[in-house]
């Protein structure tokens, strides 16, 4: 895998994280240890959240584990349906891995729908997505040059982007309005785009630099280019050492990107992913300028479509395997990939890409993990939905559970690792948990949502106890220092 290196990670994770399948019978004397153990952990860990001010008037669920065994050693309204946030994801990814398997990619496909002569195609030419969230603007690149290597230089139709492996609702259900424009509430597509490997699919990024001089308009590019978003350019270099209060806002259901505030002078390069509003369109936009640039053109319009069943396939692209997607969607909590594998489990398994249906078959596999969803309720793959609902010791139990899976060790290798500055190692724990006995210690999903703080995964103390937890905080005033009680609660775990 060329994000991590996989055959020294996998050892040095499987020698850490034993796998697991039903728990494990104590013999008297392991019962009674384990059962003194289980209260000293248990009166640390009361008395941590009985005098936590900020836990006040809110809600926590908390299930730890023995790895190894399965058993509980310690809970805390773990019973409790509470939001988990981004640990959504973690049912997302063990559903995706059983329906889809950890080699499967998403296809890309060119059809015509006429003959080839004289370097002229007597037809439209068809581009045909299927969920490829890790689709770049090099690899329309190369999807043309492969065009024109089959001898086409001229199209006699039109230019026609296929998104009919979904359905047509972008958004899940609960998504706020005010997140649509943002990168963690871009639209869900069939056929969509990303500018960068961290895989944001149906985003632009956007680097902006100060001006030569005070005062001077910043400096923007955008990646790819594109003509789905219509920049306008209020933001001004301020001066030296001064403060950066850089704002980019996309209008609603439009084009317009205004990005307004003060960069310094001597600021370095700031990057900001923003969503565009059609991610087919978007494609399309960035395709048709890749055909250009081969000197392939045409004679129709560039437009949505589909593709006929008589057209012909011309070339394909294949995305990165699903065991190298789950490591930007799992590291960095990506949710287009989240919202994408769940349309994608619904048409693989009931042929049909939509929300609706994709839950559908993440909730039957989570039976396979002895959950019940009849206990949850599932309304999205990312957690962002306020009202995803699922307790702590449901969340412990599928961590639990799919230690006994054969790829187990892909699924734990996605997880953030604490303390690990790599961004795509650390992820979003990259600067969490870096004391002694918790750094590069700790592989755990995180989330956040206004007034929703959760991590769950697998960790080690210092004596080398493995355990698993499930922390999910609700009704918090300030989300962040959720971050502070989860981290605490770990640190006193590993001591232990």
């Amino acid at each position: 895998m060329p994000l991590l290196k996989k055959g020294l990670f996998l050892i040095i994770l499987l020698s850490i994280f034993l796998s697991g399948s039903t728990p494990i019978p104590l013999s008297p004397i392991a019962l009674a240890a384990e059962n003194h153990k289980k209260a000293t952990l248990s009166t640390a860990l009361e008395s941590l959240l009985n005098t936590e001010p900020e836990l006040k008037g809110s809600l926590a669920g908390i299930s730890i584990r023995d790895q190894e065994t399965g058993t509980i050693l310690f809970e805390h309204m773990s019973d409790l349906r509470l939001t988990p946030a981004s640990n959504m994801k973690l049912l997302t990814s063990a559903a995706a891995l059983k329906v889809l398997g950890e080699d499967y990619q998403f296809i890309t496909e060119i059809y015509g729908d006429g003959r080839v002569d004289k370097g002229r195609l007597k037809g439209n030419l068809y581009i045909k997505g299927n969920g490829d969230t890790s689709l770049l603007a090099s690899d329309l690149d190369k999807l043309s040059k492969d065009i024109k290597k089959k001898g086409i230089r001229y199209i006699d139709g039109d230019i026609i982007g296929d998104d009919s492996w979904y359905d047509d609702m972008p958004y899940s259900i609960d998504l706020a309005w005010s997140d649509e424009t943002t990168y963690y509430g871009a639209p869900i597509s069939a056929l969509t785009l990303s500018p960068d490997k961290e895989y944001d699919a149906g985003t632009v990024l956007l680097e902006i630099k100060p001006g030569k001089n005070e005062s001077d308009p910043v400096v923007i590019d955008t990646f790819p280019n594109t003509n789905e978003i219509n920049i306008v350019n209020n933001a001004k270099t301020g001066a030296k050492e001064s403060a950066t209060s850089l704002k980019v806002k996309r209008n609603h259901n439009s084009k317009v990107v205004t990005v307004t505030g003060r960069l310094p002078i001597n600021a370095s390069v700031k990057k900001e992913w923003i969503s565009v509003n059609n991610p087919t369109r978007y494609t399309l936009d960035v395709f048709q300028q890749a055909l250009k640039k081969e000197g392939i053109h045409w004679k129709g319009t560039v437009k949505k479509g589909k593709t006929p069943q008589i057209a012909s396939i011309i070339t394909t692209h294949s995305s990165i395997p699903l065991s190298e997607l789950l490591i930007p969607f799992m590291k960095l909590s990506n949710n287009t990939i989240a919202e994408t594998l769940i349309k994608e489990m619904g048409v693989v398994k009931k042929g049909e890409g939509s929300f609706k249906r994709g839950i559908e078959v993440l909730e039957e596999e989570l039976v396979a993990f002895h959950l019940d969803p009849n206990n949850m309720l599932i309304r999205d793959g990312s957690g962002i939905s306020p009202i995803d609902f699922i307790s702590a010791d449901d969340l412990s139990m599928l961590l639990y559970e799919v230690q006994a899976e054969p790829w187990f060790p892909t699924f734990s290798q996605s997880l953030p690792i604490s303390g690990n500055e790599d961004r795509m190692v650390g992820g979003t724990l990259r600067h969490r948990l870096n004391s002694d006995n918790t750094k590069g210690k700790v592989l755990a999903k995180t989330g956040t949502l206004t007034a929703v703080s959760s991590l769950s995964g697998y960790m080690e103390s210092k004596d080398g106890k493995k355990y698993i937890f499930s922390i999910l905080l609700n009704h918090l005033v300030d989300e962040e220092k959720g971050k502070d009680i989860e981290d605490r609660i770990i640190e006193t775990l590993a001591e232990y």
